[in-house]
């Protein structure tokens, strides 16, 4: 098999390792930094669903829901950042795009909501 062969037969499966590798290392990234983006005023937002949160949560996050963040703008301070969790990092990356689209310019998506934790 060829190289070229390799990479026709097997993208999707390359696309989908490099898009979990992404992830992961994000994560990573806004974990190392989040100190310092807590010492700047971070506003901690879990977009999980209430019974989600009220399961399990890290002290110091709010619960805004995904299905209700965008009629829930005013409730995020524009002037420091914005670090967004859920279950897995879907919901909140999902939440990054609409903040950044309704002009919140830094906003973090830290992955799940136990990264809160560490």
């Amino acid at each position: 098999m060829t190289l070229a062969n390799f990479f026709e037969q097997y993208w999707p499966l390359l696309l989908l390792v490099a898009w979990f590798g992404y992830k992961a290392w994000n994560s990573r990234r806004v974990r190392a930094l989040l100190p310092a983006l807590k010492a700047q005023g971070a506003t901690l937002i879990d977009v999980r669903q209430p019974t989600e949160f009220n399961t399990a949560h890290a002290p110091g996050t709010i619960n805004i829901p995904l299905s209700e963040l965008g009629s829930r703008l005013s409730e995020i301070p524009r002037n420091a950042p914005v670090v967004l969790g859920c279950a897995s990092g879907t919901r909140s990356g999902m939440a990054k795009m609409l903040l950044r689209k309704n002009g919140f310019e830094q906003v973090h998506n830290i992955g799940a909501w136990t990264k809160f934790l560490d």
